[in-house]
């Protein structure tokens, strides 16, 4: 557990030291702060004491930043070879993976927390459901969690960090988009498990505060299944 510490520290103190911190949290305060409170279907046009309207704009927002964030993980390490020199010190292979994974879900949660105010803000306003919005934090985690165990393997997988951004978008659309389309045009048993593959469809279960034993195995799974991944191609670098 140390292990893993010391690189995740190491990571995360790298994402500050290239204002790629600054300027995630900047842009993802902006955007969420400008379509919660200012835009569209924002709180004072809905007209209740609810954060559904933010965690919507945060959803989105979360999947096109995550590829942003991780598509350096182990691609710039494999563009000049710092890679080899990190594997060759008494860490292994899952100590590095799940290292550089909880960096950038420790930054995601960073975010999340500065938008802590929009919470204290809406319950002054009215009478707020304390249990949906804790549960649609824990589900804009959850997903982050997915998304950048996605990003990280397709980082692995190259050398071009542009190339490990567009891998991750275009899983990332899969399971966003292309999974409840084609659901939409099936029936019986292929379309609950097209539904099910769906990451849209476990977030919005969650964020409206319920909590779904099927929905908390398919992100652990996710999850899991992305880490997995990038630790075998670690493994087969290495070899």
């Amino acid at each position: 557990m140390k292990q893993i510490w010391v690189i995740t520290k190491r990571e995360l103190q790298s994402f500050f030291d290239s204002l790629t911190a600054y300027i995630m949290l900047i842009a993802f305060l902006g955007f969420s702060g400008f379509f919660t409170w200012l835009f569209g279907s924002d709180i004072f046009f809905i007209k209740q004491a609810s954060l559904q309207s933010f965690f919507g704009v945060a959803y989105w927002t979360l999947f096109f930043f995550i590829p942003a964030l991780t598509m350096r993980q182990f691609a710039e390490e494999n563009k000049t070879g710092t890679i080899e020199l990190l594997l060759t010190r008494p860490v292994n292979d899952w100590q590095v993976v799940f290292g550089k994974f909880l960096a950038t879900l420790l930054l995601i949660v960073i975010a999340l927390l500065f938008t802590i105010p929009y919470y204290i803000t809406v319950a002054s306003l009215g009478n707020v459901d304390h249990g949906a919005v804790i549960l649609g934090y824990f589900g804009l985690i959850l997903m982050s969690a997915a998304y950048i165990s996605i990003g990280i393997f397709t980082s692995s997988i190259s050398n071009n960090q542009i190339i490990g951004f567009l891998l991750a978008l275009a899983i990332g659309i899969l399971f966003q988009f292309l999974f409840s389309f084609i659901a939409g045009g099936t029936s019986g048993i292929i379309s609950e498990i097209l539904y099910y593959l769906s990451i849209s469809t476990h977030f919005e279960s969650i964020s409206r505060g319920v909590i779904d034993s099927r929905d908390l195995i398919y992100f652990f799974s996710l999850i899991f299944l992305g880490l997995v991944s990038t630790e075998a191609v670690l493994q087969k670098n290495r070899n």
